[in-house]
């Protein structure tokens, strides 16, 4: 039988990335995203890989539509193996004393609010079943902050500790917490960031080879994979030139 992952922001970057790799390797997903047509598509061409799809549209930050969507799943989907907390991002590099306080909001009510309202609906399931695996995708910015990233840096700090939270209220069952710490990974992740602004977004990956999305998929995909006596707790992935969230080095 097959296992059932479920990764939110599932329509780009790390989130497609990581829905394509499970499905390459025998899992039946489950994506959501707030883009009905992109998730269709992408749920077709996970169907050509040999997984069953899923599609569930809504926007993590809306519990409630979140809360109808998990307690919703047909009977046959609703034991999730696996939930990748993928759904994020950054908005804005203002210093904290000129910030947006809409981005702020968008930040913490999807970086915060919806991973905890995703852990919320699908956790209970697997500490029942005994078994399980979250994924939750922080960041290098989590570790310490750096010039503009402020709230962004704040709220994948709580990533951490929610991750390391979760992990000890779970240490008497066989399910296991992973952090994923990614550092510069090109995906549409700066263009949100600087809102639609692609010329300031290339700047931020100019003179380095980022990663990309498919090499945190490896990441998580070596995580989920582990034998189930071994919890891999965190991997702090970065560019060969990059040394921390604030030090990289351009050629």
């Amino acid at each position: 039988m097959k296992k059932i992952a479920l990764v939110t922001g599932a329509t780009s970057g790390i989130g497609e990335a990581c829905a394509r790799k499970l499905a390459e390797n025998g899992y039946n997903l489950i994506i959501t995203g707030r883009r009905a047509d992109r998730l269709n598509a992408i749920a077709d061409e996970l169907r050509a890989l040999g997984a069953e799809v899923l599609t569930l549209v809504f926007d993590v930050r809306d519990r409630e539509a979140a809360t109808a969507a998990i307690n919703g799943l047909p009977a046959e989907w609703q034991e999730i193996d696996v939930l990748i907390n993928n759904a994020g991002g950054a908005l804005g590099l203002e210093p904290e004393y000129a910030g947006d306080y809409v981005d702020w909001d968008t930040m913490i009510d999807t970086n915060i609010k919806g991973l905890l309202t995703m852990t919320r609906l699908v956790v209970p399931g697997m500490v029942e079943r005994d078994r399980g695996h979250v994924v939750n995708i922080g960041s290098v910015a989590g570790d310490a902050a750096y010039a503009g990233g402020n709230v962004y840096c704040a709220t994948k700090s709580a990533v951490k500790a929610l991750s390391d939270g979760l992990r000890i209220d779970v240490a008497h069952t066989r399910v296991r917490v992973t952090n994923i710490k990614p550092g510069l990974v090109e995906t549409n992740f700066s263009v949100i960031r600087f809102h639609g602004d692609k010329d300031r977004a290339d700047g931020v990956y100019k003179g380095i080879e980022p990663l990309t999305g498919k090499d945190i998929a490896e990441s998580v995909y070596y995580a989920v994979s582990a034998p189930a006596h071994v919890q891999v707790a965190e991997i702090l992935i970065l560019a060969t030139h990059q040394a921390s969230g604030s030090v990289i080095h351009r050629k």
